[in-house]
């Protein structure tokens, strides 16, 4: 059961360990882009390229579905990047359903756990496999394989990372499962501060350039390629992919735009500056500050 591009490395890898896969359950087929094409999920496409058969459901609890889901008497069911199960499907399978978690768990159950780690700064986050229970992220952990963050990394960084560690940590998970029934680790509630990772929503993503410069530049790269940190210039929308951190005293009010007009484009923060490297002005394509600068003259 999933739906991205990070699900289908999943796929992928259990297939090239010789697993059955009985079937694939994805999201629904929905329209996107600018002239609203049908578009099927990254999972969909790849299963259905390898044969294998695909169900769609509109409702998880609805009893056609689960009769069916019932008729393919899987062992064991497996969930990377999916949404949330009602009991009734994931306690089917004899051996349980294990769940793939971008994060080291317990820290940031939820829905965005790559953006959020780089968002707050870490240095290092992972990957876990989990048995899942009635609380989202909370079931007891199988596996867990820990990743370096860079300083440069962005969550699209942090993803392809860990797509490609989860897939292999997914096959040993599995075949580990198939050995015997394998309980785990409860997952620790005193350690202290526990970071959430909720989903992030367009509203959430604009820039407070009030905060210190490794806060907004830590922002800009946990939301870098989407849901994309923006701000507004000249009453347009501005999505910003790539920044570079300047410390430095400031004599501009913060979010003040300073730019030489050919080569840079920076705004004032609390203790220094973020310059913009590649942007996306509202209507148009994302591209350099240099092709930016030479099309688009600031007032």
């Amino acid at each position: 059961m999933g739906t991205p591009e990070f699900a289908v490395a999943s796929l992928e890898a259990l297939i090239n360990a010789g697993e059955k896969i009985v079937a694939v359950i994805t999201a629904l087929d929905k329209p996107a882009g600018r002239g609203q094409k049908i578009h099927e999920s990254a999972v969909k496409k790849f299963a259905t390229a390898q044969g294998l058969t695909v169900l769609q459901p509109t409702n998880l609890k609805d009893p056609h579905f689960i009769e069916e889901l019932r008729k393919y008497k899987a062992d064991l069911q497996v969930v990377v990047a999916f949404r949330m199960l009602p009991e009734i499907v994931w306690d089917m399978p004899p051996k349980g359903t294990i769940n793939l978690h971008g994060s080291l768990l317990p820290q940031y159950r939820g829905a965005a756990p790559i953006n959020h780690a780089i968002i707050n700064g870490e240095t290092e986050s992972g990957v876990s496999t989990f048995l899942l229970q009635h609380e989202i992220d909370t079931g007891n952990i199988l596996f867990s394989e820990k990743v370096a963050i860079q300083p440069d990394d962005t969550a699209e960084d942090l993803h392809d990372k860990l797509m490609d560690i989860g897939a292999q940590l997914l096959v040993k998970t599995v075949q580990s499962v198939k050995k015997g029934n394998i309980e785990g680790e409860a997952q620790p509630e005193d350690i202290g501060q526990l970071k959430m990772a909720p989903k992030i929503h367009k509203e959430d993503c604009r820039i407070d350039w009030n905060k210190p410069v490794h806060e907004v530049y830590n922002f800009i790269r946990g939301l870098s390629p989407y849901p994309t940190a923006f701000t507004t210039l000249e009453n347009k929308f501005f999505k910003i992919f790539k920044a570079q951190p300047e410390k430095a005293l400031i004599s501009e009010k913060v979010g003040t735009p300073v730019t030489d007009g050919k080569t840079f484009l920076k705004f004032a923060c609390q203790d220094g500056y973020i310059h913009v490297l590649e942007l996306q002005i509202q209507d148009k394509k994302r591209m350099s500050i240099a092709d930016f600068l030479r099309g688009f003259k600031l007032k």
